[in-house]
């Protein structure tokens, strides 16, 4: 596992240059490790190496292996941050009100419903962000840039969440110019939702941006957390 630590390094230093182009600090870009695939095993050894937020695509293969890494290592496993970065079904809001501290992926007002309802007392108030669908695939997760700020200002209002951003997974573009460009559509939302004056909108300043081939476009048009995979695991092999 002493390859994830080295490629942790390596993603490291890449957002450090992506800030100093754009002349940003390097602090106000967080990182995500994105160990949806990957066991219990790979991420203790991000842990070991520094690394406290994950993102999970899959619901419950994510929930199996917070039980996991418990298992492995509970006084470790107690540091670790969940973030829920795969579309939510119905059927699975439970599970993200219960398990995780982050949600990215809202994008319709009954799913915010549902996990404002089912997130325990004990716990604090689900952070989430409202993804955004910049391209208008019909087939793709998202609200549409026109409606994000309608969304917004009903989330705020659920008393189980913490409205703290927007989140985009734009389409693959061919260099960085054209990255950047898709990404300060993102943005423009992001801006446009933040300097609305929604009531209850808090801390609202998380930009969930930018992957491993794009992440110098997405720090340039403002990211604040970029979501990185196979950068730090290396390539997936998925189930046939």
């Amino acid at each position: 596992m002493t390859t994830i630590a080295e490629n942790l390094q390596q993603v490291r230093a890449r957002i450090a240059v992506a800030c100093a182009r754009a002349r940003r600090p390097a602090g106000e870009v967080a990182l995500l490790a994105v160990s949806k695939t990957f066991g219990a095993e790979a991420v203790l050894a991000a842990a070991g190496a520094g690394q406290r937020a994950f993102g999970e695509n899959y619901v419950q293969e994510a929930v199996a292996k917070m039980e996991a890494v418990r298992a492995l290592d509970p006084q470790r496993a107690e540091a670790l941050q969940w973030h829920c970065i795969g579309p939510i079904q119905s059927n699975k809001t439970r599970l993200v009100a219960e398990h995780f501290d982050w949600a990215h992926t809202l994008d319709r007002l009954k799913i915010a419903q549902r996990l404002s309802e089912q997130r325990p007392a004990g716990l604090a108030p689900l952070r989430v962000c409202i993804q955004v669908n910049v391209d208008g695939g019909a087939s793709k997760s998202g609200v549409a840039p026109a409606q994000a700020l309608e969304l917004a200002r009903a989330v705020v209002q659920l008393p189980g969440l913490v409205l703290r951003g927007v989140m985009a997974i734009p389409e693959p573009a061919p260099d960085f110019e054209a990255q950047l460009a898709v990404h300060r559509q993102v943005r423009a939302v992001f801006d446009a939702i933040a300097a609305s004056g929604a009531p209850g909108l808090g801390r609202f300043d998380t930009l969930s941006l930018g992957m491993t081939g794009d992440l110098e476009a997405a720090i340039a048009a403002g990211s604040t957390l970029v979501r990185v995979g196979s950068g730090i695991f290396g390539a997936r092999s998925y189930p046939a």
